[in-house]
C-alpha cells in the first residue's frame, strides 16, 4: 500500500484519530506508563503537560512505534492498530515526530533541507535537484512560505537562528504530509517573538492536521489550545479547558510546585 492509501484508510469517522486505552510499559521495573487512556479529536491542537518523569515522552514514544507497551491497545482511527507496526510503518500511515532539539543539515540551503524532505527516498543526488521540477518548486515555496522561510531559502540552514532551525525542521516533516504530528517542546530556547510565531504556524495546521503538543510554557500553551491533557506517574490526572486545569488543585500540587 503506497503512502497516499495508507493515509485514505484512517477511518475517523466517530471523530477519533488517536487512541490509546490502558498503555502501560516498564522498564527495569519502573512504571513509565500506568494504564493510560487517552482519546484525540481529528483536527484538534492538544497540549499534553506533566512533571518530568510524567510519561509524556513514553508516550509519544508508544504511538510511533519506538517503544512497544506491555498491555494495552493503540489505534490510529477506528482500525489502524498500531501496536502491530513498526516505526516506518506507523510514518507511512501519516505519524509525524519532531524531537525538541532540531536536527537540520546545517552545511546545506533551506532551500536543499526542503528538497531532500519532499523528495524522500530518492536518493541524495536526485533529491537535491528535486526542485528543478515546476510542481515541485510550487510546492517548496508554498511550504517556505508556511514556516516563514519564504525569504531565507538560499541561506545555509546552519546560519538560522533556533527558532529558524526549529520552523526548517518543521517544514521538512510537514513535507512528508502526515495528518497525526507529534511535537516535542517548541518553543524551548526561543525568544518572544519567536515563540509568538511558532504559536501561529502551530495553530495553522489544524483542523487539516491533528496535533498533540508537550510542552511546560504555560503562556504558550493558553495561546495555542483549549484543551489540555495531564499526566502524572504514567497515567492521566485530568484533561479539559486550560483554564479548568489550571485551577485543578491536584494539577497545582503535582505540576505547579503549590500545596
Amino acid at each position: 500500500m503506497d503512502r497516499h492509501s495508507a493515509r485514505s484508510a484512517i477511518d475517523t469517522r466517530h471523530g477519533v484519530i488517536l487512541y490509546l486505552e490502558e498503555i502501560s510499559v516498564s522498564f527495569a521495573g519502573f512504571r513509565a506508563l500506568n494504564k493510560l487512556s487517552l482519546a484525540i479529536d481529528k483536527g484538534e491542537l492538544r497540549c499534553l503537560i506533566g512533571p518530568n518523569g510524567a510519561g509524556k515522552t513514553t508516550l509519544m514514544d508508544v504511538v510511533t512505534g519506538k517503544t512497544k507497551p506491555d498491555s494495552g491497545e493503540a489505534y490510529l482511527g477506528q482500525s489502524i492498530n498500531l501496536l502491530n507496526m513498526g516505526e516506518a510503518a506507523i510514518a507511512n500511515v501519516g505519524v509525524g515526530r519532531k524531537f525538541q532539539k532540531p536536527t537540520v543539515f546545517a552545511e546545506l540551503s533551506v532551500k536543499e533541507n526542503l528538497s531532500l524532505a519532499l523528495a524522500g527516498n530518492r536518493g541524495p543526488w536526485r533529491a537535491l535537484r528535486y526542485q528543478e521540477s515546476s510542481d515541485s518548486r510550487v510546492k517548496l515555496e508554498a511550504l517556505a512560505e508556511q514556516i516563514a522561510l519564504e525569504t531565507r531559502l538560499d541561506e545555509y540552514a546552519g546560519g538560522l537562528s533556533h527558532g529558524q532551525k526549529q520552523w526548517l525542521e518543521l517544514g521538512m516533516l510537514l513535507a512528508q504530509d502526515p495528518t497525526l504530528l507529534l511535537i516535542d517542546e517548541p518553543v524551548a530556547g526561543m525568544t518572544d517573538a519567536e515563540v509568538e510565531k511558532t504559536g501561529e504556524l502551530l495553530r495553522a495546521l489544524v483542523p487539516e492536521r491533528t496535533v498533540v503538543v508537550v510542552e511546560h510554557d504555560m503562556n504558550f500553551i493558553r495561546s495555542i489550545s483549549e484543551r489540555v491533557t495531564v499526566l502524572h506517574e504514567g497515567s492521566v490526572l485530568t484533561e479539559g479547558l486550560i483554564s479548568e486545569v489550571q485551577s485543578d488543585a491536584r494539577v497545582r500540587e503535582v505540576y505547579l510546585g503549590e500545596c
